[in-house]
């Protein structure tokens, strides 16, 4: 498995994650996970973190998570945040608890999207049919978690009779698939989106989920003498199939 590595110092690490590879293990296959490459290349950060328990088979199963504070669905790609040490880990953990995390995604939707800008500010549940799915709005089941996305349009295009928009999306909270189950909500849900969106068409070249993490900004840690740590953006390039599908 071959990863960019976009930054990194003494305390943080952030890879630019390919569509197609799980943060961490389910449980239930063998397909190698970014946590399989982060044990491989940075064998000290293995107990950095919070492992977290899955149920397969009636088992629990222990699964590592070395120094990672957040996380990306399996197909959408970009920016990683992975912290060293405990300390950068309870730093970063914070700054996502507080909201001070800045997340830049761009995404490609079915239909043209009304405004040219939005906030979606809607609670996200469980969905009554899929174990897999989450929910805004009428249907939704058990705890019912704040969630806020904002978006702006980059550009409406057309391909043959389908319409599509290329979206600049800002989740301000950290929901699981906020962003996927928002634009659904906005009944523009993201192309190529098997869980989401199995039966709308996809733009001719594109062959996977269209959300991709574009950049993410954060505080450095403090050095010695410095009260206020650095602010760091680290930006992934576009996907060339993005680029070829919305130029």
């Amino acid at each position: 498995m071959t990863i960019k590595v976009l930054y990194e110092d003494s305390n943080i690490l952030a890879i630019d994650k390919p569509s197609g590879i799980s943060v961490h293990p389910d449980g239930r296959t063998k397909e190698k996970t970014i946590t399989d490459w982060v044990l491989k290349n940075y064998p000290k950060m293995k107990n950095i973190g919070e492992p977290m328990f899955l149920e397969n088979k009636g088992e629990k199963i222990e699964i590592k998570r070395p120094g990672i504070v957040h996380r990306l669905d399996k197909d959408t790609s970009g920016v990683l945040l992975l912290a060293k040490n405990k300390k950068a880990y309870e730093f970063l953990k914070k700054q996502f608890q507080d909201r001070e995390v800045k997340k830049n995604y761009v995404a490609i939707v079915n239909g043209w999207v009304k405004n040219d800008r939005g906030v979606i500010n809607k609670p996200i549940g469980r969905s009554p049919k899929d174990f897999r799915r989450y929910l805004s709005g009428r249907g939704a089941r058990g705890e019912m978690r704040e969630a806020i996305t904002e978006y702006k349009v980059l550009k409406r295009f057309q391909f043959l009779h389908n319409k599509f928009t290329y979206l600049e999306v800002r989740p301000k909270t950290g929901r699981t698939h906020q962003i996927r189950v928002h634009l659904k909500y906005l009944n523009h849900p993201v192309v190529c989106d098997s869980l989401y969106n199995p039966n709308n068409p996809c733009p001719k070249g594109l062959k996977r989920l269209a959300l991709h993490a574009k950049s993410i900004e954060f505080n450095l840690p403090a050095q010695t003498g410095n009260l206020k740590g650095e602010s760091v953006k680290v930006e992934s390039v576009i996907p060339k199939e993005f680029k070829e599908v919305v130029k």
